[in-house]
């Protein structure tokens, strides 16, 4: 084992584009990454992906490649006036009237996590790299989509990096055997597991590794699966409340309840609340679910819903995440429609369309005498007087086609009723009619 107090993700960093392990899809022929040995030259790129899939290792390989100066800055503690230095003594280097000018060479700043610069910061850099003072390699785990501005993205080129899938794991897990001339004290069933709790993480995985090669094994004696969990720390989840994980997570919730997947739906759902999603923020999307695509053909699961969260504030975490799963349980398995919401929809557009109109004099109440003359409230037939307790009176304004129709109630749920309403009613509006005509 080698002695230093650099860790062993560290001491294994690939130093050579071929030595990256699990991004095979960046190396394809007349790729960015595979044309930088022939041409000396790289763009400004975005790396987005996961924790320890190797961004920082490629940035750094791509300076040596180019024979570039590296220069590391953080999003997440750096400021104006720092980055502005940094620009500041990049420039003074590449000044001609610097006595050191004839050596200099490009320059490749890596900016890591740069989504955590807000748009203004990112600004900053796009003079820069527009005059090639600096090559900008931004490293960010968010969707560059939403998380940088357009701007700078026209800038760059996007690389996607993956998780490390379990064969590259098991690639990685070798290298470090190698590399320290030892053999995990492990068995077969604690090192498939290991590569499971790195959840294709690279850098938490060497240290793992790191960490179980400092134990001392008495004999032949190897660690299984259950003390391999009391050893090493459980990987936190993969979670950023404003980041694009988040709004995967929560669209893949949604869209298992819409398709009825239950057990999709539960998975979705804990997966977010082990990674310290706001219960409030899931109990919303459920609530609205429970109107945008179950509706009236389960009036219940809104207020089944409601009841959860007031289930919540009564109980607090963890007995009242329970209720959550109940109501994502309620929600997957009712039956669905979208009719309630699509009438919304329909009906906002014609009302704004046609918001001018006044109402029908016979439905408004005549408030004065002059109201009264004018015709208001007269003819108006009061519902509960009728025989069926239906008047078949119009209500929609006068210039308005009288047979307008939002809502459109499927067979499913609830909704098999209200149909037969709706058709009971329309035979009756019929039937008032042919004997107001004869």
């Amino acid at each position: 084992m080698i002695k230093t107090n650099q860790p062993l993700s560290s001491l294994m960093r690939p130093s050579v584009l071929d030595d990256i392990i699990g991004q095979d899809h960046l190396f394809s022929e007349f790729s960015t990454l595979k044309n930088l040995s022939s041409s000396l030259k790289a763009p400004s790129l975005i790396l987005w992906g996961p924790a320890g899939c190797g961004k920082t290792s490629i940035a750094k390989i791509i300076a040596n490649i180019i024979n570039a100066d590296f220069v590391m800055i953080s999003a997440v503690d750096s400021n104006v006036a720092e980055i502005r230095k940094k620009i500041d003594e990049i420039k003074l280097k590449n000044n001609p009237n610097n006595l050191l000018s004839s050596f200099q060479r490009n320059t490749l700043m890596m900016v890591d996590e740069i989504h955590h610069f807000n748009k203004t910061q990112q600004d900053l850099f796009l003079p820069f790299i527009e005059d090639g003072t600096i090559i900008m390699v931004g490293t960010t785990t968010q969707n560059p989509s939403f998380a940088l501005n357009s701007a700078l993205l026209s800038r760059c080129k996007v690389l996607v990096l993956k998780a490390l899938e379990n064969n590259s794991c098991e690639k990685l897990i070798n290298r470090a055997e190698e590399f320290t001339n030892r053999k995990l004290p492990i068995d077969s069933d604690a090192r498939k597991l290991l590569i499971e709790l790195a959840c294709g993480d690279a850098r938490y995985l060497l240290n793992s590794c790191e960490e179980l090669l400092s134990i001392k094994i008495d004999g032949n004696n190897k660690i299984n699966s259950k003390q391999l969990l009391g050893i090493i720390n459980k990987r936190a989840p993969s979670f950023d409340n404003k980041g694009d994980r988040h709004y995967d997570l929560i669209s893949a919730f949604h869209k298992s309840l819409r398709g009825s997947d239950v057990d999709a739906a539960l998975y979705y759902l804990l997966r977010m609340l082990n990674a310290g999603q706001d219960p409030f923020y899931i109990l919303r999307r459920l609530a609205r679910f429970a109107t945008e695509d179950i509706g009236i053909a389960d009036p219940n699961a809104l207020t089944y819903v409601m009841s959860a969260k007031a289930n919540y504030e009564f109980l607090g975490s963890p007995e009242g995440d329970y209720a959550l799963s109940c109501a994502t349980i309620y929600c997957a398995t009712s039956p669905k429609s979208n009719a309630a919401y699509l009438a919304h929809k329909q009906a906002n557009n014609f009302a704004q369309k046609y918001s001018h109109l006044n109402p029908p004099k016979h439905i408004l109440n005549a408030a004065t005498n002059l109201m009264k003359h004018q015709g208001y409230g007269q003819n108006y037939i009061y519902d509960h007087d009728t025989e069926n307790c239906y008047s078949g009176q119009e209500f929609f304004p006068d210039e308005i086609n009288k047979n307008q129709s939002f809502y459109k109630p499927n067979m499913r749920g609830f909704e098999k009723d209200i149909i037969k309403r709706l058709d009971y009613w329309q035979k009756l509006k019929k039937e008032i009619k042919l004997k107001k005509y004869y």
